[in-house]
């Protein structure tokens, strides 16, 4: 139950992805108000809220039914993720002034500040399950495409802005990577699920602005907050470092992400910068964000390098899991292999509860896991189904 039982194997892979799945399946379909409950107890399963629908939970359920779905699954990971799709649709999606609400309660909006970082969610979920075969999700897809075109895309830039209000008339002043970074993954399974080449097409620049043009500036490093102008805000949270979406610091597991991301993108376009600084960016999480006594990635590191968060999360170890994968089949260099493997070990001895095969959101710097905390969840295995995902179509 510890994970997959042998990573290098493509099937072992898939079926660990289902596994994952079902700490959540089926008690997590709301078939009173449609979509999916994420409140639930890493430690015991228990479901501790019922109501609260965040967007980015919603959208990554979708994405979870329809990877295992497309990797051949149980037969009602489909059903399920339709179940999601169509609660995105009906109750999440606002159909009188366009895009989607933050939060809902039963099927009420309680928040429905738009947010880039949501709405990235939101397309890539359409993506997958558009190659899941989920009916009404290419045209959702493409209308995503248009609103985020229009609303959030800075041309001038290659970037999208971070926050309207509700009703679109104001727009934050916060630039923000982490939603250009999970706009930018969007668009690459945009890409794969139609070949339509300008969602491609805007991966890329997401990417050669972010992972490329902008860290100019900060030694090579990927920064999380920015000003209007896309100068680096150093200031922005600084005494918020474990803020959910925005926390202050370096993060390496964002400079690893991006990694995955850059190898990916590689599969699809022959601009020769993608692959080199890919590398570039795992070697840097390496260097300054893996513990390497007892393994795991701090979560965050300051302007000099010193770790900052010591708890480790391991959505860093997912991405990174995916990046190794990536990278070993865009360069054949085994040392990425044994990095996938190094990754893997960690996240089973320390990341998985054994009793139910779910993984902890973090543990402690020691590798203990830290108690659930009440409040509205966002990750539902989203991470490690991924890792899964990215280990078959990087080794297969």
């Amino acid at each position: 139950m510890t994970g997959p039982d042998d990573p290098h194997d493509l099937d072992s892979l898939s079926e660990y992805a289902t596994r994952i799945l079902n700490f959540y399946h089926p008690e997590c379909i709301d078939e009173e108000n449609g979509g999916y409950v994420a409140q639930f107890d890493e430690e015991t399963g228990n479901v501790y809220d019922r109501e609260s629908k965040h967007l980015v939970a919603q959208c990554r359920f979708v994405v979870n039914y329809s990877v295992v779905a497309a990797l051949d699954g149980p037969d009602w990971s489909a059903s399920a993720a339709e179940h999601g799709l169509e609660f995105l649709l009906e109750s999440q999606r606002d159909r009188e002034r366009g895009g989607y609400h933050w939060l809902v309660e039963g099927t009420t909006p309680v928040d429905s500040t738009r947010v880039c970082y949501g709405h990235a969610f939101a397309l890539l979920a359409f993506a997958r399950a558009f190659e899941a075969d989920i009916a009404r999700a290419e045209a959702s897809l493409y209308d995503l495409y248009d609103l985020i075109d229009e609303r959030f895309w800075e041309s001038e830039r290659g970037l999208c802005k971070s926050t309207y209000d509700a009703e679109w008339s104001e727009v934050e002043a916060y630039r923000g990577q982490n939603a250009n970074m999970h706009m930018c993954e969007a668009l690459i399974a945009a890409y794969e699920a139609t070949d339509d080449v300008r969602f491609r097409d805007r991966a890329l620049a997401i990417a050669e602005a972010l992972a490329v043009e902008l860290p100019e500036s900060t030694d090579g490093l990927i920064w999380e907050h920015y000003t209007p102008d896309w100068k680096p805000d150093f200031e922005y949270n600084r005494d918020d470092p474990t803020h959910t979406f925005r926390p202050w610091g370096y993060q390496p597991g964002h400079q690893i992400e991006w990694a995955k991301l850059l190898a990916v993108l590689s599969r699809h376009s022959d601009e020769d910068w993608l692959v080199p600084r890919a590398e570039e960016l795992f070697t840097a999480a390496i260097e300054y964000g893996w513990d390497a006594d007892d393994g795991g990635f701090y979560y965050s590191f300051d302007l000099d390098r010193d770790p900052v968060v010591t708890d480790k999360y391991s959505w860093e170890v997912a991405e990174a899991i995916g990046a190794a994968a990536a990278l070993y089949d865009r360069t054949g260099n085994p040392e990425y292999l044994d990095w996938y493997d190094r990754f893997w070990t960690y996240a089973k001895s320390h990341l998985v509860n054994l009793k139910y095969g779910n993984w902890y959101t973090k543990v402690t710097e020691e590798n203990e896991p830290v108690p659930t905390q009440s409040g509205v969840a966002v990750e539902p295995g989203y991470h490690p189904i991924g890792a899964c995902l990215e280990g078959v179509r990087s080794l297969e």
